[in-house]
């Protein structure tokens, strides 16, 4: 089988799935019984100066049948004191050496409140720090976490306070509340991390209530922005990803990076993985179906692997980041067609309704014995892949690779010469006149 132990930054633990700072992370009770169902580490729920959390702190946002697509939060760090949290991390890592015990700290930004902290989280034999940089909400009104995220000077200053003494790697977590998330890491690097992870919650309002017309999560009647997370987030958490995973500077610092955001499934986490993931944070998804959603974790991506070829997570991780590309360089000859397989097709016409409606009105009803047979008129099919993604038949609609005729050009060869090949500047010629576009 699959070797899915880690190494990332030293840490080490038996496998890539780690609870994210968070209420799951909460107590030393709850680590414990983590561990014990198979969980390879845990970032502990931010220490500082213990806060007052309000109730009614959670909201989600639900669709359809499918409950907690994604959870919006108002709690801020540990309510439970310093020392007590310091006294369970003891604890717990003592009982299991074996497992990652990364403890997530934010102070004020003062040295003297980051050194002390370091030290005392030092003391208990803990593994690493969090450097919580990322909270949208509450803590940052105080000039802490995304306060210090959002202004890559303060990132670097801080994070030079903490590694400055600090004899454990240093983690800095990265808000995605912010344009251009390379900045950050790179001042966090600069700073002297010995890691990154991202990301934390996305600054949102889930919701209003209809009736009452109160924000959703009320607390006595009022709400405010929280922190998004769960698996709405993804998508945004891939790309961020893949944007530093990208970026010279931070795959050249050789400085591994934790990856988390919407990961519930195996599938989620080898797509993580592919585009550079060290280790992996989970929190929403454990909020929902508890801590033994580890065994399906670790069963499926240790069988994928084997599926194809994959020793260890070192051979995956990282494997997708060359297709990562700026969009001037997609290949503008690229043909592809929807097909539609007739004996696939339920003629439930949400295909037809798309495409004539919003698309591109290349898909045809055929009269046939009951009902119309969508199909697609493949010479004015423009690829566009919105039929594909509304289809509720797995496998009906196929997207196929049409050979264009045109040797392989981009925007930016147009940009560079004009044109290398005559038949391609016509193509695009013509493609201008169709959509009003300029090209010099």
């Amino acid at each position: 089988m699959a070797d899915l132990s880690i190494n990332f930054a030293g840490i080490k633990s038996p496998n890539p799935f780690w609870l994210a700072s968070a209420p799951p992370s909460n107590s030393g009770a709850q680590i414990h019984r983590a561990f014990e169902h198979g969980w390879g580490g845990a970032v502990w729920k931010t220490i500082g100066p213990p806060v007052l959390n309000v109730s009614n702190r959670y909201g989600a946002w639900h669709y359809g049948a499918n409950k907690m697509l994604a959870i919006n939060n108002v709690e801020l760090i540990s309510d439970r004191p310093v020392d007590v949290n310091l006294r369970e991390i003891r604890e717990v890592k003592r009982a299991w050496p074996d497992r990652a015990v990364v403890v997530s700290a934010m102070v004020e930004s003062k040295p003297e409140a980051w050194h002390t902290i370091v030290r005392q989280i030092e003391d208990t034999g803990a593994d690493g720090i969090e450097l919580n940089y990322g909270c949208p909400h509450g803590m940052s009104e105080r000039g802490m976490g995304s306060a210090v995220g959002q202004v890559p000077e303060y990132c670097e200053r801080i994070t030079n306070w903490v590694a400055s003494v600090a004899k454990i790697p240093v983690i800095v977590k990265l808000t995605p509340n912010i344009t251009n998330i390379v900045l950050p890491a790179h001042a966090a690097l600069q700073g002297g991390a010995d890691a990154l992870s991202l990301i934390n919650t996305v600054n949102s309002i889930i919701a209003v209530d209809l009736d009452t017309f109160e924000l959703v999560p009320s607390i006595g009647g009022k709400g405010g922005h929280g922190g998004y997370a769960g698996p709405a987030v993804k998508p945004i958490a891939l790309a961020m990803l893949a944007a530093l995973g990208s970026d010279p500077t931070v795959s050249g610092s050789g400085k591994p990076i934790s990856g988390m955001g919407g990961i519930g499934t195996w599938r989620d986490a080898a797509e993580f993985l592919l585009l550079g993931a060290g280790s992996l944070q989970v929190c929403t998804a454990a909020m929902h179906y508890g801590f033994r959603i580890i065994e399906d974790l670790c069963d499926g991506l240790s069988n994928w692997m084997d599926s194809k070829g994959f020793t260890d997570i070192d051979a995956i991780r990282g494997k997708s980041l060359h297709r990562v590309s700026a969009f001037q360089n997609f290949d503008l000859s690229f043909r592809a067609v929807a097909r539609i397989n007739p004996e696939r097709c339920i003629k439930c016409n949400l295909c037809y309704v798309a495409c004539n409606d919003t698309a591109h009105q290349c898909i045809d009803q055929i009269p046939n014995s009951d009902r119309p047979q969508p199909t697609v008129r493949e010479q004015d099919c423009v690829g566009c892949r919105l039929c594909y993604n509304v289809c509720p038949v797995e496998n009906c609609i196929e997207m196929v690779q049409e050979p264009s005729g045109r040797t392989s050009v981009t925007w930016a060869e147009i940009g560079q010469s004009e044109p290398a090949v005559t038949e391609d500047w016509e193509a695009m010629q013509r493609y201008r006149s169709a959509h009003g576009i300029e090209i010099h």
